[in-house]
């Protein structure tokens, strides 16, 4: 069953006005409920305009966005309970920190839902735990924390509204690579054990591989590619004609193919290029894996 459903949307800033931009034109796709979708494109292609309408920041200048079924936008009074079905954490999510101690920020999402205060504090321990945010810094402010720390505390904040979709925007730009393994796993434990949606925009065709289970690709406003990961990156030339990078791993076997060896360049991820070379010296008769 679609969560999401985007139908034939257009969008326009400053419609009206002398030099209105069209950013999104005729984007059609679906989200089905439990998916982990990557969002990726060059940029200015509209990622971020497109991902602000799943919770109603943006109105459609035409088409629709239905959630869970509904057009959000039927009765746009209601839009409100729309922003509790789907959860935004933006780029560099810290700077929407305000609040007095750690604990207050995750809770303010879940108390302005009238949630009672016991099911306020059970929502945030457990968006805590899911964020490793420790129990010792709910009452600290959030400013003594580390960058890193900070994020997960954002993070956090969404994530105690319980969302149907969580939908992050870059989350892990400009943290180090521990950092952004640590941000990114804790996306896709909660993902798993929660069993809701998420998307997922990033620059790094690393992530998107890793993590995600479909991709959707974005170039000058409107849908070039919507697949399964295996099938976007299999896909690799068309991506790099866009201007768009591919993980290292396909790019060497992509090298491997110019080079002339007979080897599927559909791949993605290390595991998926180990269990590749593997196959390949089997069907030579080698052996080595």
């Amino acid at each position: 069953m679609s969560i999401i459903q985007v139908e034939n949307l257009e969008y326009v800033y400053g419609a009206g006005l002398p030099g209105a931009t069209r950013a999104l034109h005729d984007v059609s796709f679906s989200i089905e409920e439990g998916d982990f979708v990557g969002i990726i494109g060059p940029t200015g292609c509209g990622k971020s305009t497109l991902i602000t309408h799943f919770n109603g920041l943006h109105r459609p200048s035409s088409g629709r966005i239905l959630v869970d079924g509904q057009d959000m936008w039927a009765d746009p009074k209601a839009i409100r309970r729309f922003r509790f079905m789907v959860g935004l954490v933006f780029q560099y999510p810290e700077y929407q920190l305000f609040e007095e101690t750690v604990y207050k920020d995750i809770a303010y999402g879940p108390t302005n839902m009238g949630l009672d205060a016991d099911e306020v504090r059970r929502r945030v321990l457990m968006a805590a735990d899911f964020c490793g945010v420790a129990e010792s810094w709910l009452e600290k402010s959030p400013f003594e924390l580390s960058g890193g720390q900070k994020r997960r505390v954002a993070i956090a904040g969404v994530i105690a509204m319980q969302p149907r979709v969580l939908v992050l925007d870059e989350p892990a730009a400009g943290l180090d690579p521990e950092g952004r393994e640590m941000i990114l796993s804790q996306v896709k434990a909660y993902h798993r054990e929660s069993g809701s949606s998420v998307v997922l925009v990033s620059h790094s065709m690393e992530d998107i591989a890793k993590y995600a289970d479909k991709v959707l690709v974005l170039q000058e406003g409107t849908v070039a590619m919507y697949d399964t990961t295996e099938n976007v990156f299999a896909r690799a030339q068309e991506l790099m004609d866009m201007g768009l990078s591919v993980p290292q791993v396909t790019q060497i076997f992509l090298q491997l193919r110019s080079m002339g060896i007979d080897i599927s360049t559909d791949v993605y991820t290390i595991p998926y290029a180990v269990k590749t070379i593997c196959r390949a010296l089997e069907e030579r008769g080698l052996s080595g894996c």
